[in-house]
Formats: structure tokens, sequence, C-alpha cells
């Protein structure tokens, strides 16, 4: 992403993140999803291969769960679930291969899940099942950014901030209320979004 591309997402994710601190408003799904839009039209532009389409795709995906959790938060909250989940299995088919490395690191996500799980799992209900599925892959897809032969900063920090933004978004939701929660889990989300874009495109030059 050149500098000009950057400050645009970056503009519109601090608006976006910045106005959830006022409740809900008329079409606030669409504000919200201008800072994906704009990274969609970004990798959309520099496909190079066919792991480049597959996170295109999730990307997409990405899109659709936004839609889903802003449009409907309480009715569509599984769709939204639902797309977020495919959305990280195309992220995960587009950082292989794979190689060992990285293990501690791999070991502490797996230590922070169950403790985030153990925290929201009183409160899922019937969204016990779907939301251990998802938060296993979104597990497993953070851990493929350190496994990756792809592996740079930027995808690791994607990994990161899209573990803390997800698990944020559990604990407010389904646990106890987290002070500035909705600013905390969009600012964090907008940059695991925009860190895996950069990770993607600049892993060819091995930055």
């Amino acid at each position: 992403m050149n500098k000009n591309q950057t400050f645009i997402f970056v503009t519109f994710a601090t608006i976006y993140s910045a106005s959830t601190l006022f409740g809900t408003y008329p079409f606030n799904w669409l504000l919200k999803l201008i800072p994906i839009a704009i990274l969609i039209v970004v990798t959309f532009k520099q496909l190079e291969t066919r792991a480049d389409k597959i996170f295109l795709v999730g990307l997409l995906c990405s899109a659709a769960g936004d839609f889903f959790l802003t449009y409907e938060p309480s009715d569509w909250f599984i769709y939204g679930l639902g797309s977020f989940l495919v959305a990280h299995l195309f992220y995960i088919i587009s950082l292989l291969p794979l190689e060992l490395k990285k293990l501690p690191f791999a070991v502490a996500y797996i230590a922070f899940g169950i403790i985030t799980f153990s925290i929201i799992a009183p409160g899922l209900g019937s969204l016990f099942a779907p939301v251990f599925a998802y938060m296993t892959v979104l597990l497993l897809m953070a851990i493929f950014t350190l496994f990756s032969r792809k592996s740079n900063k930027w995808l690791i920090t994607g990994g990161i901030c899209f573990a803390i933004s997800d698990s944020l978004l559990g604990i407010n939701k389904f646990s106890t209320s987290v002070p500035l929660a909705s600013l905390l889990i969009m600012a964090s989300y907008y940059l695991a979004q925009f860190s895996l874009v950069k990770g993607i495109v600049n892993q060819r030059s091995g930055q």
C-alpha cells in the first residue's frame, strides 16, 4: 500500500472506530465497510498468485461478516460469525506452505485461547459450539502467521491484533463489559486486516 492509500484507510478506520462511541446510527454498516473495501481494492490491484486470490476471497468474506454484525448485530450474529470463520479458513490456505518455527509463541496463543474461552463460555448458551469452532479457526490462523514460510512482522501483527479484537468482542458480549470496548475492538480489527494485507504484499519482497 502506498502512502495515499494508507492515509485514506487510516482516516476512514479512525472515523468509524471513533463513531462507535456514540452508538448506532443510520448506515453505520456502510461506513464500517469503507476501510475494508479499500483493502479489497488494494489487494485486487496487486493479485499475482493463486494465494493472493484466496486471500482476497477471505477479505470479501470479512466484508460480509462486517455487514451482518453491524446491520443486524443480534439477529444476524451467527451469520457474521460464520462469515469470519470462512474468512479465516481462506486466510489459512493463503498462508501455506508452513514450516515449524516459533513454537513457544504458538503455545502462548493456545494458552490465550483457553483462558479467553473459559471466561466467555458460561455466557454462550446455544452459541457454545459455533463460538468454540470460530475461536479454534481464529487461533489456527494466528498460529499460521508464525509458521508460514511467508511469515513476516506484518502477518504476525495481523494475527495478534485479530486475536485481541475478537477476544475483546467475546468478553464484552458474553461476559463482562469492557471500557471503550467498541473503540478498542474496531481499532484492533482494522489494524489486523491492514497488517495482513501489508504482510501478504510485502512477503514477495522479503520485507
